[in-house]
C-alpha cells in the first residue's frame, strides 16, 4: 500500500502522484547502470518537471536531453548545464532558440540536425547573430523517423566542421526501434544496428574530425550502450517507470515512482466507472492503458474523453467516490496531459509540483509592426 496517501481525501481526481523516495532510488540505479553520473544524459519528456531536474542535480548528473523548447527552457531554468534538443529545429523555433542561448548563457544547448536544409536556416540565424551553434547529428540506424542515414552523414558533418558559427559536437542516436524482451535478442539487435555507425564514428577519426560525443539509445537499450564506455546514456523513463515497460522490459529493474489516482463516479450495471477518460490517460496504446494495483480490470467496455468503464471480480467492494490506484503503460504522454501532480512523501501528499514544460514550445511575439493587424477577419 505505498502507493496510498493516509490523507487521500485531499486528492482531486483524475491525477499522478509521485513518489521522490523512489524517484531517487531510480536515479541511484541508473547511475549505478552507467558506471558513472558522467556517462548520462536522461531525457526529461518522461517528467517534464524541474523539481524532478533538481533532484538529479543533487545526485550528480549535469546533462540533460529534451524533445521541446519548453522543456530545454525549464532544464536550464532548473540549473542544468548542458542540454541537447534532440529535435529538429525549424521556422520560428530557431529564433527562440537564440533567445535561449541569450537568456541562459551559463547553460551550454545544442541541437540535432538531420539535412542540408535545416543546416543552412541554422547558418543563416548563426551568422545573423555572430553565434557558435553547437550540433549534433542525428543518425538513422533503424529508427526511420528522424535522422540521416549513416552512409550520408559524412558529408553533412563536413559541412558543419568548415563553418565559422557552426560547431560539431557528435552524433545523435535513437534507437526505439529496438525493444525485444529478450535481452539477448535485444542486445543482438541493437549491436548489429550500430556498426555502420562505429564505421562512421572510425572514418571521421581517420579524417580527423572529432567526435566528442556520442549520445545513444533510450531505454530498451540503455543497459546494452552502458557496456560501451565510450557513449552516453539517454534514458527517460527509468527516472518514473511504467506498467508498459515493465511488462516488456522485464531486464530493467526500476521502481514505479508515478501512479494514476482516479476515483469510481457511477456503477452503470455493476460495472466500475472511472474519472479517468482519455484526457488524463494517454490513448496511443492499446489496451490495457492501466494497470491497476489493487484490482485487476477483467473487461473493458468503455474508455472516452472523461470515462473510464470495465467489468473486475471487486466491483462489489468499491463504492462510489472511493480512489483507485493505477501504473499507466505509457508514462510520458500521459504526465503532458496534467498541469500539476501530487508529491507523496512518508505516505501522505506534501505539495504539488507544476509540470511546467507539458506545453511543446516558447511562442513567439509577432514583429511590433505585425503585432495590430487582424488574424482572422471575423471579429470577436
Amino acid at each position: 500500500m505505498w502507493f496510498r496517501p493516509e490523507n487521500e481525501s485531499y486528492i482531486a481526481t483524475p491525477c499522478i502522484l509521485l513518489y521522490p523516495d523512489r524517484i531517487e532510488e531510480n536515479i541511484r540505479r541508473m547511475i549505478h547502470m552507467a558506471g558513472g553520473t558522467g556517462r548520462l544524459r536522461p531525457h526529461v519528456k518522461t517528467h517534464k518537471i524541474a523539481e524532478v531536474i533538481a533532484l538529479q542535480l543533487k545526485a550528480g548528473i549535469e546533462r540533460f536531453k529534451c524533445a521541446t523548447l519548453s522543456e530545454v527552457a525549464m532544464v536550464a531554468g532548473a540549473g542544468g548545464t548542458d542540454i541537447l534538443l534532440a529535435y529538429p529545429l525549424l521556422g520560428p523555433g530557431i529564433k527562440i532558440w537564440f533567445d535561449l542561448l541569450n537568456r541562459f548563457p551559463e547553460s551550454r544547448l545544442s541541437v540535432t540536425v538531420d539535412s542540408e536544409a535545416a543546416l543552412e536556416q541554422l547558418e543563416v540565424f548563426a551568422n545573423q547573430k555572430e553565434k557558435v551553434m553547437d550540433l549534433f547529428v542525428d543518425i538513422d540506424n533503424g529508427m526511420h523517423r528522424t535522422g540521416i542515414e549513416v552512409n550520408r552523414a559524412q558529408p553533412l558533418i563536413a559541412s558543419i566542421v568548415k563553418s565559422p558559427n557552426l560547431n560539431f559536437r557528435g552524433l545523435h542516436i535513437y534507437d526505439g526501434h529496438i525493444h525485444e524482451e529478450d535481452p539477448s535478442e535485444r542486445k543482438k539487435h541493437c549491436d548489429g544496428d550500430f556498426e555502420p555507425v562505429s564505421a562512421l564514428v572510425n572514418h571521421l577519426e581517420q579524417e580527423g574530425i572529432e567526435v566528442e560525443e556520442l549520445a545513444c539509445g533510450g531505454t530498451p537499450s540503455f543497459p546494452i550502450h552502458a557496456l560501451h564506455p565510450g557513449r552516453t546514456l539517454c534514458p527517460g523513463t527509468p527516472i518514473l517507470w511504467d506498467a508498459g515497460y515493465e511488462r516488456s522490459i522485464p531486464d530493467l529493474d526500476f521502481l514505479p515512482a508515478a501512479v494514476v489516482a482516479g476515483r469510481v463516479i457511477s456503477k452503470p450495471k455493476g460495472q466500475i466507472c472511472l474519472d479517468l477518460g482519455y484526457k488524463s490517460i494517454a490513448a496511443e496504446m492499446a489496451h490495457p492503458r492501466l494497470h491497476f494495483l489493487e484490482h485487476e480490470m477483467n473487461e473493458l467496455t468503455n474508455h472516452s474523453e472523461e470515462h473510464l468503464v470495465y467489468k473486475s471480480g471487486k466491483a462489489r467492494q468499491l463504492q462510489v467516490g472511493d480512489i483507485v490506484y493505477a501504473l499507466p503503460s505509457h508514462i510520458c504522454p500521459t504526465m503532458a496531459l496534467h498541469e500539476q501532480v501530487y508529491v507523496v512523501r512518508d505516505q501522505a501528499v506534501k505539495e504539488t509540483w507544476k509540470v511546467v514544460a507539458r506545453k511543446r514550445t516558447i511562442l513567439s511575439q509577432p514583429p511590433e509592426s505585425d503585432q495590430h493587424k487582424p488574424s482572422s477577419p471575423y471579429p470577436g
